[in-house]
């Protein structure tokens, strides 16, 4: 029986792990430290929590596993390094707590595409916030690189992301499968595998083994 350490649990992949999590027969308690009170449940221990002034003492930091699916975009940021703030040094500085605390197997959603040499801030910052997570040294380490994804449900509009659905289910299997949309429950279900199976290591999994594994 598990204790499972998730980030970004009020978000459209970290809520579906959230779910999954709390269901599953193999997680005793999660704890979800949230900016805002997510709904209690009995397995649920959900802290409140500023992300510029996080709790370093705080017992919660050690767990079996720690999941994160923290992310925004620019224009929810207002800029790029704001962006830069909460997609690398956010994440960067939950994964230090969470390591130095004792917790060894580690769950990143990331995203298709990401590269320290990448073109564009997005794809960039996510390819540095891989590079950095790296470097702490999990015993077991996983990074999810999903594509489009398919079933979010957002606060605000994405015009670029609602075009991409919709070319999807217009074209269908035409689209190579590297870059088909991906249901955010599938990308919940593979990190949560993956954290529970906990294999030594870093592995990487891209959008394309996601539809593979789970078709």
């Amino acid at each position: 029986m598990k204790t499972l350490l998730i980030f970004g649990a009020t978000g459209a992949v970290g809520s579906q792990l959230l779910a999954q999590a709390l269901q599953h027969k193999d997680v005793a308690r999660v704890v979800a430290p949230t900016r805002r009170p997510l709904p209690a449940h009995p397995k649920l221990t959900n802290p409140m929590i500023d992300f510029e002034a996080l709790p370093v003492d705080a017992s919660w930091w050690k767990a079996d596993i720690a999941f994160c699916a923290l992310g925004t975009t620019l224009k929810q940021a207002g800029s790029a390094s704001a962006f830069y703030r909460v997609d690398h040094d956010y994440i960067l500085r939950l994964a230090e707590l969470s390591h130095a605390a004792g917790t060894k197997t580690f769950v990143l959603n990331s995203t298709l595409g990401a590269a320290v040499d990448g073109p564009g801030l997005y794809l960039k910052t996510k390819g540095a916030t891989e590079r950095d997570v790296m470097a702490l040294g999990f015993d077991a380490l996983t990074i999810v690189r999903p594509s489009l994804l398919d079933g979010a449900i957002r606060a605000d509009s994405r015009t670029g992301e609602e075009f991409g659905l919709w070319l999807n289910r217009c074209l269908g299997r035409l689209i190579p499968l590297k870059w088909r949309a991906i249901s955010v429950a599938k990308v919940a279900h593979t990190m949560l595998s993956a954290g529970l199976s906990a294999k030594p290591g870093t592995h990487i999994i891209e959008s394309a083994q996601i539809h593979q594994a789970l078709a």
